[in-house]
């Protein structure tokens, strides 16, 4: 079950020829596949492009009715491999994963795919997860593309542009040989837009064809002697292939400014982001028109020569803006310039910023410093820039004397115009989700280390990573995906402790079971080994993956992980099927950390993904509510008058939906734990206040909606009941008042 449906939306992906196609990024970059005629498609899902693996689910039966395989991959390696379709067979794939973790992923076979080359475009659609919404270490995918010279679009993100460089993509790999990278960024991926369609094509030669005549080139094998020759092939056939096609089919843009000895080169990625900064600056206008000229490259890499040449030629400066570190663009941009005897001025680095994600305040401020260096008369002529200039002036001012006026402890707010965020907002680190199942398990790992103390902890990738934070602060690195076991290995050593391991069931399944699990048992590694099994590969989205209890018939799922582990050699195996069981939990991994067994220890902690289960049972409980139907909703509060105020339980699990609330005693100074209206009733803010003996002041209320003859006699009762015993203690306070 992924977090959103497109089965509604995947509908447009059959509007005819010449129409207007109106939606989002992702869903335009499925229309542009099938209006190119892809044959295949597969990948891996993560942000950015997790939304695009769920359209491509979603419209399989528009993907089939044209002779289009998709499939999900097991993992990027995986979807990067079966662009193989591609080498003998002028057959079209695309595939796609979030980078640069999923690159990494699938570096070897990509490397593998751009010696030999293909005859079939082959497109690798990559989300480039950079900058302050990443969740990932920042990296960018150019280095791969140079790496193993495989060319690199960035096209500029609008719906026109982006579904053009899909079929651009397509050509640009046949023409050379190549395959082609496509990076789209997080917000080309869910930009809104129209273009006009074209008619969705049939592939010209089908995976069936491909199959009834196979094809066998040794040439294109990656073994000697070809491997040795595939190297002088990428740079005397495919690189000039490709710079002619990118020149003749004018992939890279131009635009026209009225000032002419300055001007703007940039990542197509980019281009909105430039034309709001110039616009802040007075030099853009709001259709988009700049005064600056601007070289606009949607392919960046390889980098035309005599496409930056001919732009350069007559300008006294112009001004490289490049995302990212380190700075491959301008360091190409440098040389061919002094190469070719230009003497044009080339400023990057030097005004912006050298590391991290270009916002468009970053961009202002770097674009106006290269315009004070070289045409400072044109930020003149814009009323808003000279006012805040004098409101910065004016600020400048006001400080000293502020400061003396101020009364001594007193802070002094001045107008932030270049401080950083982080100075006046506090940080706001991700957590749990209410009634996220991991909670438990890790408020069970703290009590269990309270018992046998601290243990080493090696975490994965996957919200089982918000462990390292508070209030759990557990784990000590991540390494990747399913690397969690792998990442605890050096650790099996002999010692009176035992290394504990975490992944999830995604992770699990993409890379754990043979790098984690496989390594331990060939290893006889004797560590522990948690398997978080929340039935959905969570982290990118709720897609479904093998162990999934989902019914899907497209996939097979239902394989329970304790048979792949007990198929890998691992003895000491513990299912715990419900999380929330917080003792249960801490005995099994006490036991795991004492016993005498040799070998790994795997416990499979399972519980439902509870963002899911509330997409899963919200929708049958409000239609239940609605046709009349007895639904019961359970929800957990805290006794204020039993509650101590310790707030130990806040301590061992960390819901967002636990907080604190005035105790209303004057006799209880400190705040009472509070249970607001966010809760979903996973009890584990109960659970937990009784393994680890708390106070008993957690209570478990049924909230009835359309209650049947005997709730509502129940409910009577009890009231009688309570009204009793209430006016009774209120009559023994009158007396002891007496």
């Amino acid at each position: 079950m992924a977090e959103r449906s497109f089965k509604k939306e995947v509908q447009q992906l059959r509007i005819p020829a010449g129409e207007e196609f109106r939606g989002e990024g992702i869903l335009a970059i499925t229309k542009a596949l099938l209006q190119s005629g892809v044959g295949y498609v597969g990948g891996y899902q993560g942000s950015p492009i997790s939304h695009l693996m769920d359209v491509l689910a979603d419209a399989n039966e528009i993907l089939q009715e044209l002779d289009v395989h998709f499939e999900t991959s097991a993992s990027e390696a995986t979807a990067a491999a079966m662009l193989a379709a591609s080498v003998m067979y002028p057959i079209r794939g695309a595939v796609t994963w979030k980078s640069t973790v999923g690159t990494n992923v699938a570096s070897d076979a990509l490397a593998n795919l751009a010696s030999g080359g293909v005859t079939g475009g082959a497109l690798i659609i990559i989300g480039e997860d950079y900058g302050e919404g990443s969740s990932i270490m920042q990296e960018r995918s150019h280095a791969f593309a140079m790496k193993s010279q495989m060319w690199l679009l960035d096209p500029r993100p609008n719906l026109e542009s982006i579904v053009q460089s899909v079929e651009d993509g397509f050509e640009l790999s046949e023409a050379s040989n190549t395959p082609v990278m496509l990076q789209v960024r997080i917000r080309s991926c869910h930009v809104h837009g129209r273009f006009i369609t074209k008619e969705n094509k049939r592939p010209r030669y089908t995976l069936k064809q491909a199959l009834e005549n196979p094809v066998r080139d040794t040439s294109r094998i990656v073994l000697p002697p070809a491997s040795f020759t595939h190297e002088h092939e990428k740079i005397q056939q495919r690189w000039p292939a490709a710079v002619k096609f990118i020149r003749e089919k004018k992939l890279n843009e131009f635009f026209d400014g009225d000032v002419e000895d300055v001007g703007l080169i940039l990542q197509g990625g980019l281009y909105n982001g430039v034309i709001r900064a110039l616009q802040l600056l007075g030099l853009a206008d709001s259709f988009g028109n700049s005064r600056l000229p601007m070289y606009v490259m949607n392919v960046t890499y390889p980098v035309i020569d005599e496409e930056v040449i001919d732009f350069c030629k007559g300008k006294r400066a112009v001004l490289m803006l490049e995302e990212g570190q380190p700075d491959y663009i301008e360091q190409n941009l440098h040389a061919i310039l002094r190469k070719n005897k230009v003497d044009t001025h080339l400023s990057g680095k030097d005004v912006l910023p050298m590391a991290g994600e270009y916002t468009t305040a970053a961009m202002k401020t770097g674009l106006e410093a290269f315009i004070k260096a070289w045409r400072p008369e044109l930020l003149t002529t814009h009323e808003a820039v000279a006012a805040d200039e004098v409101a910065a002036d004016a600020v400048a001012a006001a400080a000293p004397a502020a400061a003396k006026a101020k009364p001594a402890g007193v802070p002094i707010t001045f107008h932030p115009k270049v401080k950083d965020l982080a100075e006046v907002v506090p940080p706001r680190p991700a957590g749990f989700c209410v009634g996220c199942p991991e909670r438990p398990i890790f408020a069970a790992m703290k009590l269990a280390q309270q018992d046998l103390g601290p243990h080493h902890v090696s975490c994965d990738i996957g919200c089982h990573l918000f462990s390292i934070l508070p209030p759990f602060n557990l784990g000590a690195t991540t390494m990747g995906y399913g690397l969690g076991a792998a990442s605890s290995s050096a650790f099996n050593v002999k010692s009176g402790k035992r290394s504990i391991s975490v992944m999830g069931d995604g992770g699990f399944w993409h890379n754990g079971l043979t790098s984690g699990i496989g390594n331990a048992v060939f290893n006889k590694n004797d560590g522990v080994i948690i398997i978080v099994d929340n039935y959905y590969s969570s982290a990118t989205g709720g897609q479904d993956i093998l162990s999934s209890r989902a019914e899907n018939a497209d996939r097979s799922t239902k394989n329970p992980i304790e048979n792949a582990i007990r198929g890998a050699g691992v003895k000491w195996v513990r299912t715990i099927d419900r999380t929330y069981d917080v003792a249960r939990v801490r005995d099994t991994l006490e036991e795991a950390l004492t016993t005498t067994t040799d070998g790994p220890k795997v416990i499979i902690a399972q519980s439902e993904c509870m963002l899911n289960k509330q997409r899963r049972i919200k929708p049958i409980f409000t239609k239940a509510v609605k046709s009349g139907q007895r639904a019961v909703k359970e929800r957990f509060g805290v006794d204020p008058d039993v509650c101590t105020g310790d707030h130990a339980c806040i301590r061992l699990s960390g819901c967002p939906s636990l907080s604190v609330k005035d105790s209303g005693d004057p006799l209880k100074e400190d705040p009472v734990a509070h249970v607001d209206n966010g809760c979903v009733g996973c009890g584990n803010c109960g659970e937990v206040a009784e393994a680890a003996v708390l106070c008993p002041s957690f209570y478990r209320a049924d909230i009835i909606h359309n209650p049947n003859r005997g709730d509502r006699l129940m409910a009577k009762v009890r009231k009688a009941v309570i009204g009793f015993l209430q006016r009774r203690r209120a009559s023994r306070q009158a007396e002891y008042a007496l």
